[in-house]
């Protein structure tokens, strides 16, 4: 059974310099970097206590309430990176998760944490924001691409959670889709519009993924990606 290893929440604040030389240093306002909570705290419809979004447009809201992050990336990360210093919570996510990752979860999954319960909705779309935290321009598409994203959940029943708190599951509608499935599709496999379409007919699946995939799967013009990729100043 998996288990919240240890929940993070943050406010936006300002970070960076005006005027700065390198886009990496340049001001950006975010609730990114978020410090660790050691106790029992409220889980809402769309936010843990404490945590806000300062981009309520790409972030948050109901299907996003809170993100999620495998606690097993961590080591791998630390090594790659030569980065020993990074923490839980150092992907931006709400809950560390022991026992659980990309591949384990599936769109749709309903579990008890604590006196709340959250179901899965979408993987986590990285942006700009996670290479601005640890100044590697590369670090969003290496995560996008190598599917250790994490995943959003949404709130069905508010209640109080804290570190330790098992995921006790309840119910499982999607088996065959996996977060690591549906991140392939998003980014990796663009051409195949059936697996697209199909993604989209998930009902469980967020409103922001049905509607890209479906334009996909439609043949219509998407997104473009390169803002939440770069960043509003990354050239």
């Amino acid at each position: 059974m998996a288990v919240i290893a240890s929940i993070q929440v943050g406010r936006p604040r300002e970070r960076g310099t005006e005027g700065a030389a390198d886009p990496m240093d340049r001001p950006w306002f975010s609730a990114f970097v978020k410090d660790p909570v050691t106790g029992p705290i409220a889980l809402g419809t769309i936010n843990l206590e404490g945590d806000d979004q300062a981009d309520r447009v790409n972030h948050g809201g109901v299907d996003k309430a809170v993100l999620l992050y495998s606690s097993s990336h961590y080591p791998l990360w630390r090594a790659e990176l030569g980065l020993p210093e990074i923490p839980h919570g150092g992907w931006g996510e709400n809950f560390t998760i022991d026992g659980q990752a990309e591949p384990d979860v599936c769109i749709g999954d309903v579990y008890r944490m604590g006196d709340a319960v959250v179901q899965v909705s979408q993987p986590r779309q990285p942006c700009w924001k996670l290479a601005r935290r640890w100044r590697i321009k590369t670090l969003v598409v290496t995560t996008q691409n190598n599917g250790r994203t994490g995943w959003y959940c949404r709130v069905l029943k508010t209640g109080t959670v804290a570190p330790g708190d098992a995921l006790e599951p309840i119910e499982r509608p999607n088996p065959d889709w996996t977060i690591s499935r549906a991140n392939r599709i998003m980014h990796i496999d663009k051409r195949d519009l059936d697996a697209a379409a199909a993604l989209a007919a998930v009902p469980e699946l967020s409103a922001n993924w049905k509607a890209t995939l479906g334009k996909r799967a439609a043949k219509q013009e998407e997104v473009d990606p390169r803002r939440r990729l770069e960043g509003p100043d990354a050239r």
